[in-house]
């Protein structure tokens, strides 16, 4: 008898550990996609710097993508560290520049809305991460001088 209570005892702390993990789940990937974001778009204009040639970064509803010119066209990487990314399911992002909000659509658009150039300096703009059911969003401030800040914010403080 005593075994059985002790197996409902575990098989209850098993059952509320995984509820609280499952429920956790969303909050870490919107933090981890948060970070990557960031970390990539640090890393094209660092390459911008280093190769002396301007660097596109396009949003979409989906993900976002890297691209470079070629023949004054925006051509998107297609492999290595800015190949195109995709946001994970519930996960959505809104962009704005100059506090006007940027409409983001199912396509990128054929220009980026924001870019790293070779001096350094990097188009303003604002990402905010959020995924649905969790409260805190993760927002994404670019500077003109190319510092980028990623501050974590909770949804009533918005």
């Amino acid at each position: 008898m005593e075994i059985l209570v002790v197996l409902v005892i575990l098989a209850v702390l098993a059952g509320a550990v995984s509820l609280a993990l499952a429920g956790a789940g969303g909050e870490r990937t919107l933090a981890r996609e948060a970070e990557r974001a960031e970390a990539l778009i640090a890393y094209a204009c660092e390459q911008a710097e280093l190769g002396g040639r301007t660097i596109g970064i396009s949003v979409n509803q989906s993900g976002y993508r890297f691209s470079r010119t070629e023949q004054e066209v925006w051509v998107p990487y297609k492999d290595g560290e800015l190949r195109t990314r995709h946001w994970p399911a519930p996960m959505n992002a809104t962009l704005r520049r100059d506090e006007t909000p940027v409409p983001l659509g199912d396509d990128f658009p054929d220009n980026p809305q924001a870019l790293c150039y070779p001096s350094g300096e990097l188009t303003p703009f604002r990402l905010e991460l959020g995924w649905a059911e969790v409260e805190r969003r993760y927002r994404l401030d670019a500077k003109a001088d190319g510092a980028l800040e990623l501050a974590a914010i909770e949804a009533h403080a918005r």
